[in-house]
């Protein structure tokens, strides 16, 4: 089957996880999931999901990942006490390893791809500095950040906030101007979450679909798009590398 885009709907329903109470620092929450797109050869995973409030153990934090927080509020707690918080509208980068422990005082929804490779043991980080990354959507590149021109000679603007250990996964913040591209295979998996703008992404397989400020979008690697971003369009963005 070849790959397609993929719309992430916060409406999409989910099917309840059953859990183990041993998981939890809290008392056993209700929590739910719906899987979008997976490569269990790669230990990537990409969906919607949520949770009655909770708290998890500390650590090592079980993979990278990326949310964008659709509802609710989270922190991200180390073993002194030190956290780094998040609400609805932003989103957070997380590093695998971290000795750090999810927290949520009330009801939390978040679209989110992780990344685990299922060949590579978890590393185990000596301190969580740095590894929980806030994703602030009133962020805007500037031209202090990485600049370059598209083909036909649009400006687009690139601020990588958050790279993995393993330098599979980046996190950044991105915009063009107005640009339409040739169709092209996408060369990297991206889940991207629009902040200003819009963008038209035609596909081999059905209608084009457009895209503009909090949609939540997945471009698995190989996806054959054309872009049509007919004024501005700014994005988080976090892309995965295959092997290879």
């Amino acid at each position: 089957m070849r790959p397609r885009l993929l719309r992430l709907d916060p409406a999409t329903p989910l099917a309840p996880l059953d859990l183990d109470p041993a998981d939890f620092l809290s008392p056993l929450p209700e929590q739910g999931i719906h899987v979008a797109f997976e490569d269990p050869a790669l230990g990537l995973k990409v969906g919607l999901w949520q949770s009655s409030p909770m708290q998890e153990p500390f650590g090592p934090y079980p993979g990278d990942e990326v949310v964008f927080i659709l509802d609710g509020a989270f922190a991200m707690i180390d073993g002194q006490g030190r956290g780094t918080s998040a609400h609805m509208g932003q989103g957070m980068a997380l590093r695998s390893g971290a000795p750090m422990s999810w927290m949520q005082p009330g009801p939390l929804r978040k679209a989110f791809v992780t990344l685990l490779p299922p060949d590579a043991p978890v590393p185990r980080l000596p301190d969580a500095r740095g590894a929980a990354v806030v994703l602030d959507p009133a962020d805007r590149p500037t031209d202090a950040d990485e600049v370059s021109r598209s083909d036909s000679g649009a400006k687009q603007r690139d601020r990588v906030v958050f790279t993995n250990d393993a330098g599979t996964m980046t996190v950044g913040l991105w915009d063009t101007e107005a640009l339409t591209t040739a169709a092209y295979p996408f060369p990297y998996h991206e889940l991207a979450r629009v902040l200003e703008g819009s963008v038209t992404l035609h596909g081999e397989d059905g209608p084009p679909q457009t895209f503009g400020p909090g949609d939540i979008f997945f471009i698995p690697a190989g996806t054959v798009t054309r872009w049509e971003v007919p004024t501005y369009l700014c994005k988080h963005y976090a892309a995965i590398t295959p092997p290879g």
